[in-house]
């Protein structure tokens, strides 16, 4: 209640006073109970005041506090934009780089179904090649990606020889008449004997290991005699460490003297999109 009407409104009483005076005298009691009216109107007036100052006040740090909130939550929006801006970005350059990689791989795989087919078509012209052969002394197998062209002893040497005779040698030019001309293969030749040492004396041999390593050199001039790239053929010995059967039975021992001739595709392409990676 403002000043103006509290003054209005004590005036009031005192005119209403006044004219009751005209008729009769105001008690002092009368007096005093307006003074009292007028100084409770007047508190009231000033708690009123106050009350409003103070909401003023309230709407005034409200608002600010919203300002600043409202400012903090931009700062917060532009913040969360740039991280998306940032992650699409990421994103992009990821998706990119998956793509790549799938490709690599699809790629990988079609060398690979490329080698499978191939492989298999060589092991086949290899059975072809060699079909005349009797099936216990040649045997031709696909094994693990690679073509394994497994020689007996009988079909090879005498025993404990490194020369090869006649039919093996047979054997041997029709294998690199198969293989000539086809650079993607690696020949690998590997002189395989049973546990029995060699007779001590032998010309030339300590032990199983010379063996074994001369077949395989004495196959591998074969083969290079006869049209295959001496840098596509790697003679190897292993003695009677790669057994494929117990060497406790002399039908065992004669499986194990054998001459395995293994046939591997190159992966050179396969390499160079592994590096890539």
């Amino acid at each position: 209640m403002s000043h103006s009407l509290l003054r209005t409104s004590f005036l009031a009483l005192l005119g209403l006073a006044g004219l009751q005076g005209a008729t009769s005298c105001v008690s002092q009691k009368k007096y005093t109970e307006l003074q009292q009216q007028y100084q409770a109107l007047t508190q009231s007036r000033d708690q009123l005041q106050a009350s409003k100052q103070a909401l003023e006040q309230d709407k005034t740090r409200t608002e600010e506090a919203l300002r600043t909130s409202l400012l903090s939550k931009n700062q917060q929006v532009n913040q969360l934009n740039e991280n998306l801006s940032g992650a699409q970005q990421t994103n992009s350059q990821l998706s990119a780089d998956l793509r790549s990689k799938e490709a690599r791989i699809a790629e990988m795989q079609r060398i690979l179904e490329q080698k499978d087919q191939a492989v298999k078509a060589l092991r086949q012209k290899v059975a072809d090649a060699l079909l005349g052969f009797n099936a216990n002394d040649l045997q031709v197998n696909l094994r693990n990606g690679k073509v394994y062209v497994s020689l007996s002893e009988q079909l090879l040497f005498k025993s404990g020889s490194t020369k090869v005779d006649p039919k093996g040698q047979e054997a041997l030019k029709k294998l690199a008449t198969a293989l000539q001309g086809n650079q993607d293969v690696n020949v690998l030749v590997e002189g395989h004997t049973d546990n029995v040492p060699i007779l001590k004396g032998t010309a030339g041999l300590q032990d199983n290991w010379d063996l074994s390593v001369l077949r395989a050199t004495e196959i591998t001039r074969i083969l290079t005699q006869a049209g295959l790239s001496s840098t596509q053929v790697t003679p190897s010995g292993r003695a009677q460490h790669v057994p494929v059967a117990q060497n406790d039975t002399p039908a065992n021992k004669s499986l194990n003297r054998r001459t395995e001739i293994i046939l591997t595709p190159k992966l050179d392409e396969l390499f160079q999109i592994l590096e890539q990676n």
